[in-house]
């Protein structure tokens, strides 16, 4: 009698501990019980935009003949500069970043001084209404790039669906896009530029 209510209380014990456990495992099973809930896929990492690859692509003539209001009203051409390398950026006196990068881009304009490189900062905004904004940021930053006002279907080709500012296009003496990036990184903008147009002399 005394071994069966032993036997009672051992399997008691054994049902408890179980019901309290809260997960069951297969008779027969050594593996730990599955996770409740699986644990969360991390980030996925942020990559910076890759460069232009592939073929390259030509600046048709039609644009390059296109005239560019500059900020004195004069005008310019793309064409003007054939023969030379071609740095463009595209930026706005709003943009935060845009601010940030020219400084760096200048001190690249001017190791360039003495080569066959031309640097023109073309804007979309309206030149009704934004022209005072615009001066004051050139002034502010000391931009002395070619400064012109770029009409909506050039920025548009340029610009290649990009919607981000500050954007960077390096074109060659053919009249080529050989480089294109959007965006800026403090301390290295101005690192790939000079790498950008040291490629496109080649």
């Amino acid at each position: 009698m005394k071994a069966i209510l032993l036997i009672l209380l051992v399997l008691s014990a054994s049902l408890s501990a179980s019901a309290q456990s809260g997960r069951k495992r297969p008779l027969g099973s050594t593996a730990p019980p599955a996770p409740i809930q699986a644990p969360l896929n991390p980030e996925p990492e942020v990559k910076p935009k890759e460069e232009l690859s592939g073929p390259l692509l030509n600046v048709p003539e039609s644009f390059r003949e296109r005239e560019i209001k500059g900020l004195d009203d004069t005008t310019f051409k793309l064409a003007d500069f054939q023969g030379k390398v071609i740095v463009i950026n595209i930026w706005a006196s709003w943009c935060g970043p845009c601010r940030r990068e020219v400084p760096e881009y200048e001190k690249v304009r001017k190791a360039y001084v003495s080569k066959n490189v031309e640097f023109i900062g073309l804007t979309a905004e309206d030149p009704r209404t934004a022209k005072a904004k615009v001066n004051k940021f050139v002034r502010d930053v000391n931009f002395t790039f070619l400064i012109g006002w770029i009409d909506r279907e050039t920025a548009r080709f340029l610009m290649d669906g990009r919607g981000a500012i500050p954007q960077t296009i390096v074109l060659d003496s053919e009249g080529r896009i050989v480089n294109h990036w959007s965006g800026y990184t403090s301390g290295q903008s101005g690192n790939r530029l000079r790498q950008a147009i040291d490629g496109a002399l080649q």
